[in-house]
């Protein structure tokens, strides 16, 4: 069955009407997915598919995410409408963000909303399942130390990655190594936070409200400068998002100087993407130790 027949199906049934797609039409920003906007009978709506060989429960775990994010009530989230395969197809249909200019405020709006968001908390760090980050699996098993969480589930899976693909060296396994035994003192104790897990400039939208909306997460309780790293590593958001955060939920001093330690995880997430130029990005930061 082709997936725009199923996507029919699943949208007739939810709604309990027969619903028809009109048109079809190609969204770019996709990397890893193939995205489009459809047109139906009882509305817009946004499509993600891919090869579901490939991305076992992709779009399951990321509606997962997108529900835990919901759930907070904090920042706003596409709303999941379905998901589901056909054939070797697996799809995601959210409804659709008409994007619009951001309102008076929106930096403070979101830096206040994202503080709040990591104000929700569980005991120990990771997430009842795993998910991915990109088109990698992410495994979130728990652990009651955010050091011990961050060493294995984040920095050593990505390593060993990297090292059976010949994407990294010894000098870089052995930097690991000493940076590793500096963890606890690198790291304040903090609770575990609710995070978007890949929250760089491509992963919010503006919607018609002017407001925040972010997509796209790689969801898990971890050590909250971990969002903020992120956000900072390709630019995309402003410095009144920082400010306003902090004096929402304010930030254990050192902060700045640990942005790039948080950051070698989705460099190394880049290193076995994409190779190139992120090496020399992750050693550079390890080269103190």
């Amino acid at each position: 069955m082709p997936w725009k027949t199923a996507v029919e199906e699943i949208l007739s049934k939810k709604s309990g009407i027969e619903v028809s797609i009109l048109s079809t039409s190609a969204v770019a920003g996709g990397s890893i997915n193939d995205t489009y906007q459809i047109q139906t009978t009882s509305g817009t709506f946004f499509v993600k598919k891919n090869i579901a060989s490939r991305y076992p429960k992709m779009f399951e775990t990321e509606a997962k995410g997108l529900t835990v994010l919901a759930e907070a009530r904090e920042i706003e989230v596409p709303e999941i409408v379905a998901h589901g395969s056909s054939d070797d197809e697996s799809f995601l249909v959210l409804n659709f963000i008409q994007s619009s200019a951001k309102q008076l405020g929106f930096w403070e709006n979101f830096g206040q909303k994202l503080a709040e968001l990591h104000k929700h908390t569980q005991d120990d760090f990771g997430l009842d399942h795993d998910n991915y980050i990109g088109s990698l699996k992410q495994s979130n098993r728990f652990h009651e130390k955010w050091t011990d969480f961050f060493r294995e589930e984040r920095l050593e899976a990505q390593l060993k990655l990297a090292r059976d693909n010949g994407r990294t060296d010894r000098e870089t396994t052995a930097s690991f190594g000493r940076f590793y035994r500096k963890l606890e003192e690198i790291f304040p104790e903090e609770p575990p936070a609710l995070l978007h897990g890949d929250l760089w400039g491509g992963n919010f939208m503006v919607n018609e409200k002017g407001c925040a909306v972010i997509i796209d997460p790689a969801v898990y309780y971890g050590h909250r400068e971990m969002d903020l790293a992120m956000s900072q590593l390709f630019g995309g958001f402003s410095p009144e998002l920082y400010e306003a955060y902090h004096h929402t939920y304010p930030l254990e001093k050192g902060w700045q100087q640990r942005m790039d330690y948080c950051n070698l995880y989705p460099l190394m997430v880049h290193v076995n993407l994409f190779g190139g130029s992120y090496l020399a990005s992750v050693k550079r930061i390890l080269a103190k130790f």
